[in-house]
């Protein structure tokens, strides 16, 4: 969304360049708190409150007021030019889809609890978008030829995820506005131009946003496609969990970390035997009793649920299970722990006492770091006995070898054997591979070189702004308030009038103001009849990145103070060099 009303833009720089009289904090609603709300524990929800730039309005809702609104439409004028600048097409599209699209892809069964689902007066399903790969499939129906390609199409729309958990502010929330691109090639090599092209555009929008992104190997869940790649900010208030070697730069989402694993020597037990284990239910307390054995000798087997089939997951014992490893391996849409009835009805035993040794029912998948152990000790679907001596190639009937365990940190990189370290991150931006899933399930074919028909190749590309502003925010802030970085601040300037009984002190605020203004600078004026120090609070807590003092000792020398908010560092200025001095500062940063 744009502003349309009392604001110019200028196409060259994407800045806002005018607000008309609401740049007067007198008019402006800017609601700021001395005290942070009681449910907020991130900080950038914290910050955005109590800044007055956001509200909440129930759990995952929030609404944008002015000061929010300006920061969040100049993220997105951001990301706006970097999409053109490779060529993007922008299109808005409905947010509530029919059900039948997403049927077709196969989504409406795959997404889960997560899709708001919906049923019109009609009495038919829809749903509210939390992606638009299945409509713009739709409306690349219309493109019959590779002559026509490449496209790459944008919007920045509003979405809607049904999250079952909302919090750390605009972080993870319900409703909120994407940028969401797609490209359409004709073949695999057109998809990889049109992948690294995104790549580029979103190193620049972060570098442009002043986030310290780390590009990652991701999962790529339930979208599909041949890969994907994530953009990670280091920060405590994220959800998502990296590994990353400052060695060799290797990085991964620890969905799909990998890490090389230490030979182990086996313990010189050749026999199957079976042994009592009263009361031990978990893996250290079978370290702990006789005939048991270390964890790294075990065999940890996890009994999960995927989309209503049972199959057992095998771990070392000192490895932990990575679910969506697990679902990107099988595909499945639905995976979950069974239950310990369930547990009971398939194998015999409750957890603590289960074992895959002889089962042939089930499916088997098994972690590589058990390949061709022997020695081991694991469950023996009896409760209160396991099995000592298991040797996994004779014991177990294997189905599946694939790699289901999460990695650590400290363990050695797949790549070059230095010690991994494991990052919070907040996931800034993703980008997909998705070859033909859509494209074939929704028709959109075109002829290519040959006359052939072939369905068209995607990929989708994904950025939300709100998500973007708030990691801003966890980056860039101190213990007055926050800190934006001039590119995306709700104003670059303010003027605080010290004195408003003081005639010179507001003529002069008035015409800086206004030859402010002429320059292109987005200046606020701080006008209230309130004290300094309230005024000095309230520009250091929204976190304007520079602040001019009038004041009437400073003026009658003729001068005035130009406080730098990301340094705290204030100089005296002739009045009269104050708009050359701020244009060069301002416009030299945001070149």
């Amino acid at each position: 969304m744009r502003f349309t009303r009392n604001l110019a833009i200028d196409a060259s720089s994407w800045r806002f360049v005018g607000y008309g009289h609401a740049m007067r904090w007198s008019q402006l609603f800017i609601p700021t708190l001395r005290e942070a709300p009681a449910d907020a524990q991130a900080t950038n929800h914290t910050l955005l409150i109590r800044g007055g730039f956001i509200r909440q309005l129930h759990s995952g809702h929030y609404s944008l007021l002015p000061l929010g609104l300006r920061v969040h439409e100049k993220v997105a004028a951001i990301v706006r030019r970097e999409m053109e600048a490779i060529g993007a097409q922008e299109f808005l599209l409905p947010a509530m889809h029919p059900a039948e699209i997403w049927k077709k892809s196969g989504r409406w069964q795959a997404v889960g609890e997560e899709l708001f689902r919906l049923v019109d007066r009609k009495g038919a399903d829809n749903v509210l978008g939390m992606t638009h790969e299945e409509v713009f499939a739709e409306v690349a129906k219309e493109i019959t030829s590779y002559k026509a390609l490449p496209q790459i199409w944008f919007q920045i729309q509003w979405k809607f995820r049904d999250e079952p958990r909302p919090k750390g502010g605009l972080l993870r929330v319900r409703e909120f506005a994407m940028k969401d691109s797609y490209s359409f090639d004709v073949d695999e090599a057109g998809l990889d131009s049109s992948f690294d092209a995104h790549r580029r555009a979103y190193e620049r929008i972060f570098a442009a946003l002043g986030l310290p992104t780390i590009a990652v190997q991701a999962s790529s869940g339930a979208m599909g496609g041949s890969g994907s790649t994530e953009f990670m900010v280091p920060s405590p208030a994220g959800e998502d969990d990296i590994a990353l070697c400052r060695e060799c730069g290797y990085a991964s989402n620890l969905e799909r970390a990998q890490a090389q694993i230490a030979e182990l020597v086996d313990r010189d037990l050749p026999d199957l035997m079976r042994f009592p284990t009263p009361g031990v239910r978990t893996i250290a307390a079978l370290e702990t009793v006789a005939g048991g054995a270390t964890a790294v000798h075990q065999i940890k087997t996890m009994v999960m649920v995927l989309d209503g089939e049972v199959t057992l997951a095998l771990l070392r014992g000192d490895h932990e299970l990575e679910l969506q490893k697990l679902a990107d391996y099988t595909g499945a849409a639905d995976v979950r722990p069974a239950t310990p009835d369930e547990a009971l009805k398939w194998l015999g035993a409750h957890p603590g006492s289960l074992g895959a040794v002889h089962v042939e029912d089930l499916r088997i998948i098994c972690d590589p770091a058990l390949r061709g152990r022997r020695g081991l000790t694991t469950g023996a679907n009896e409760d209160d006995w396991h099995f000592s001596g298991v040797d996994v190639a004779r014991d177990i009937a294997v189905d599946d070898w694939a790699d289901l365990r999460r990695v650590k940190a400290a363990e050695p990189c797949v790549v070059c054997g230095m010690p991994l370290e494991v990052l919070r991150c907040i996931e800034a931006g993703h980008i997909f591979k998705l070859g033909t899933k859509y494209s074939s399930a929704l028709g959109a074919f075109v002829l290519d070189r040959n006359g052939k028909q072939t369905p068209l190749v995607m990929g989708s590309y994904g950025i939300g702004i709100g998500r973007n502003l708030a990691a801003v925010a966890e980056v860039y802030h101190d213990d007055k308030g926050l800190v934006w970085p001039l590119a995306v601040a709700p104003f670059d300037v303010v003027i605080t009038i010290l004195n408003l009984k003081d005639a010179v002190s507001r003529r002069a605020s008035e015409t800086l103001y206004q030859d402010l203004l002429n320059q292109g600078i987005d200046v606020l004026l701080d006008d209230r009849g309130v004290r300094a120090g309230v005024k000095f609070a309230d520009a250091e807590l929204i976190g304007v990145p520079y602040r001019v003092t009038i004041g009437p000792r400073a003026l009658a020398e003729g001068e005035v103070e130009i406080t730098t908010r990301s340094t705290n560092e204030t100089l005296r200025c002739p009045i009269g060099l104050v708009v050359e001095h701020l244009n060069e500062i301002v416009n030299k940063q945001k070149r």
